[in-house]
C-alpha cells in the first residue's frame, strides 16, 4: 500500500533559529472552535457578559466583546510564558487567539553567531508550546504542524502586525483554509 508522504512545508535549507521575525498560524483539528465562549462566528458575544475579553490583539471592538473559553485562556497564558522560558531569545511580539486558530508574531534573538546544539527553533517552540496546552487540557486540539512566514522587512512586519490587529474584526470572512488545504 502506497502512503503518500507529506511534503514539508518548511522552507528547504532555512536555519529556523536564526536571528528574526516569524509570522506563524497554529491550527486547531478539524477547525474546531475551541477558544471562544461563543463559537458561532456570526454572532458576536453580548459585550454585557463577563469572561477573559484579552485574545492579545488591542484592536478597539466594542460592540465585539470576546470571551476566551478555559482553553482559550490557558493558550494565552501560556504564549506568555514563552519569552521566560527561553530567557528572552524568544519574544512573542504579537498575538491573537481566534476561535479555531492562533496568530503570532514570534522573535528569535539567540544573540549568538552559528547555531549551537541547544539553539531555539520555531518548530522546537511551537511543539512545546503545543505540547503544554496538550498535557493541560487532558487532549490535543491542534491540527499537525503549523504554517510560518519569515518577515523580511519592516514593511512586512507592520503589515502582519495590522493583519493581527483586524483579524477578531474580520472573523466573519475569515477562511484558515487556505494555511492547510484538505
Amino acid at each position: 500500500m502506497n502512503v503518500p508522504v507529506r511534503k514539508s512545508i518548511r522552507l528547504h535549507g532555512y536555519d529556523y533559529s536564526r536571528n528574526g521575525a516569524y509570522f506563524v498560524t497554529v491550527c486547531t483539528k478539524n477547525k474546531q472552535h475551541y477558544f471562544w465562549e461563543n463559537n458561532d462566528k456570526y454572532k458576536p458575544v453580548s459585550p454585557y457578559g463577563s469572561g477573559d475579553t484579552n485574545v492579545g490583539a488591542n484592536c478597539v471592538r466594542p460592540q465585539n466583546r470576546i470571551h476566551l473559553s478555559p482553553i482559550g485562556i490557558a493558550v494565552k497564558n501560556e504564549l506568555k510564558k514563552i519569552s521566560l522560558l527561553y530567557d528572552g531569545k524568544i519574544k512573542i511580539t504579537k498575538y491573537v487567539i481566534m476561535p479555531n486558530h492562533i496568530h503570532l508574531i514570534i522573535v528569535i534573538n539567540n544573540c549568538v553567531i552559528g547555531r549551537t546544539q541547544f539553539a531555539p527553533t520555531i518548530s522546537r517552540v511551537i511543539k512545546q508550546f503545543k505540547g503544554a496546552i496538550t498535557k493541560q487540557i487532558g487532549f490535543s486540539p491542534w491540527q499537525r504542524s503549523f504554517n510560518d512566514h519569515i518577515i523580511r522587512n519592516e514593511n512586512e512586519y507592520a503589515a502582519y502586525w495590522r493583519y493581527i490587529e483586524e483579524n477578531p474584526a474580520n472573523w466573519e470572512n475569515d477562511d484558515i483554509s487556505f494555511y492547510f488545504p484538505e
